[in-house]
C-alpha cells in the first residue's frame, strides 16, 4: 500500500519517471544503480550506489522493499533471481533473460509462431566458414546483448564484407538479419499483471535517426486492421513470455503490408513517453500498479500527440532556451536532470497534444527547428 518501499534496478530516465510516479502514489523508492549520479537516484529516498551483482546491495534491497522491477532491460538475471526469492520481483528473471538477448528473443519469437525478418545465429567464427546464404544480404548484423539505440550494429550489403563485420563487433555473438523494405515501425506498449489482466497503449508510429527513436506520432497512421494485429501480437507476445509489468513490443510495417516483430523491451519504452501527457494511465503509473498489485489504471488516449526525443547534440555547451517549447500552451516538456550532455545522449523529451495529428505534427516539427537554430 502507499507509503511501502518499492525498489528499482536502475537510475536512468527510466527509472526517474518510474520513481515521479511511484512518489504520486504515496510509495517511497530505492534506486541500486552504480553510478553516483543518475536520473533517479538523485531523487528517490535512497540510493544505493552499488553493483547490480553486489550480494549485500541485493539483500538490502530485498529486506526493505515491499516489490522490485527494473529500467533497463541489461539488469543481471541472476540479480532477479535472487531477489525472486525473497520478495515480489516484476518482471521475472526468465522473461528478461530471453528478452535481453537478441539470439535467444528471436529463437523464442520464431518457435512461438511469431513473424520476424529471416535471421541467422552466430556464435563465432566458425558460423562463418560455411557458404551463407545470399538471401541474407542486405543485411542487418547486431550483437546479441548489449546493443540500443542503434549501437553495437553493422549494416552488410554482400557475403564477403561479413567477417569483417563480425570482427568489428569484437565477434561477439551476433545474429544477422535480412533487411526488408519497410513502410514504417510501430510500436505496442502492453501491461500484464499477476491476476493475469492485461491492458494496451494506442500504437505508436515510430521515426528514427542513426539509430535512436527521434519521434513517435501517435495514434499511428497505419490501417486498422494492422493496429489490430500489433495488439494482438503483443498481448500473445506477453502471455508466451508469462510477462509480469510493462512490455515493449517494437514492429515492421513492411512494404507488402506484413507485419514482423523487431524486438522486445522488457521494461517502459522511450516510445511509450506520450502516455505520460496523452493518456488517462501512463506506462509508468502502470508498471507502479502491476508490481503494487493494484487494479491497471485505463490506457484511453486522451488527445493525438507527437513526441519528440532531445539528444545532447542539441545542447553545444549551452542550456537551451526552454521558452521556445514552453510557449506553445500544449507542448509538455520533461528534463531528465543528466549533468553532462553528449551526442545521442538522451536528455530529455517534449510532447505536444492536439486536436488532430497533423496538428501536433506541423507544432512540433516547428518547435524542433526552433531548438536546432538556437
Amino acid at each position: 500500500m502507499p507509503g511501502a518501499m518499492l525498489g528499482l534496478l536502475g537510475g536512468g530516465q527510466l527509472g526517474r519517471m518510474f520513481t515521479m510516479a511511484a512518489q504520486s502514489m504515496g510509495y517511497r523508492v530505492t534506486v541500486l544503480d552504480p553510478s553516483e549520479d543518475s536520473p533517479a537516484g538523485n531523487i528517490a529516498e535512497r540510493h544505493l550506489c552499488a553493483d547490480y551483482h553486489d550480494p549485500d546491495a541485493l539483500r538490502e534491497l530485498s529486506a526493505t522493499c515491499a516489490g522490485v522491477t527494473t529500467e533497463f532491460e541489461n539488469v543481471p538475471a541472476e540479480a532477479l533471481q535472487f531477489l525472486e526469492q525473497h520478495c515480489v520481483v516484476s518482471p521475472h528473471a526468465r522473461s528478461v533473460s530471453i528478452a535481453q538477448n537478441r539470439m535467444l528473443e528471436k529463437q523464442f519469437l520464431a518457435a512461438n509462431g511469431f513473424s520476424v525478418a529471416p535471421f541467422m545465429v552466430i556464435r563465432n567464427s566458425d558460423d562463418l566458414s560455411g557458404e551463407i546464404n545470399a538471401a541474407f544480404f542486405p543485411g542487418i548484423l547486431k550483437v546479441s546483448q548489449f546493443g540500443y539505440d542503434g549501437k553495437g550494429q553493422v549494416r552488410i550489403d554482400a557475403p564477403h564484407e561479413l567477417m569483417d563485420a563480425f570482427a568489428s563487433l569484437q565477434q561477439q555473438p551476433c545474429v544477422l538479419e535480412q533487411l526488408l523494405p519497410l513502410a514504417c515501425e510501430i510500436s505496442v506498449i502492453v501491461a500484464r499483471g499477476f491476476d493475469d489482466e492485461i491492458s494496451l497503449f494506442p500504437v505508436a508510429e515510430n521515426h528514427h535517426s542513426q539509430g535512436i527513436l527521434d519521434m513517435s506520432i501517435i495514434p499511428a497512421r497505419i490501417p486498422e486492421k494492422i493496429a489490430q494485429q500489433a495488439r494482438k501480437m503483443a498481448t500473445e507476445v506477453a502471455v508466451k513470455l508469462d510477462y509480469r509489468g510493462v512490455l515493449c513490443i517494437e514492429f515492421f510495417v513492411l512494404a507488402d503490408g506484413r507485419l514482423l516483430i523487431n524486438e522486445i523491451a522488457p521494461r517502459p519504452h522511450n516510445s511509450g513517453h506520450y502516455t505520460l501527457d496523452a493518456c488517462i494511465t501512463s506506462q509508468f503509473e502502470q508498471q507502479v500498479r502491476i508490481l503494487c498489485r493494484l487494479p491497471q489504471g485505463d490506457t484511453a488516449l486522451l488527445t493525438p500527440a507527437v513526441m519528440v526525443n532531445l539528444l545532447g547534440d542539441l545542447w553545444r555547451s549551452r542550456e537551451l532556451d526552454w521558452r521556445k517549447v514552453l510557449r506553445n500552451p500544449t507542448a509538455k516538456l520533461h528534463l531528465y536532470g543528466k549533468r553532462e550532455a553528449r551526442s545521442g545522449r538522451k536528455m530529455g523529451h517534449f510532447t505536444v497534444l492536439a486536436e488532430t495529428i497533423e496538428q501536433a505534427l506541423r507544432q512540433a516539427e516547428a518547435i524542433k527547428a526552433s531548438l536546432r537554430n538556437d
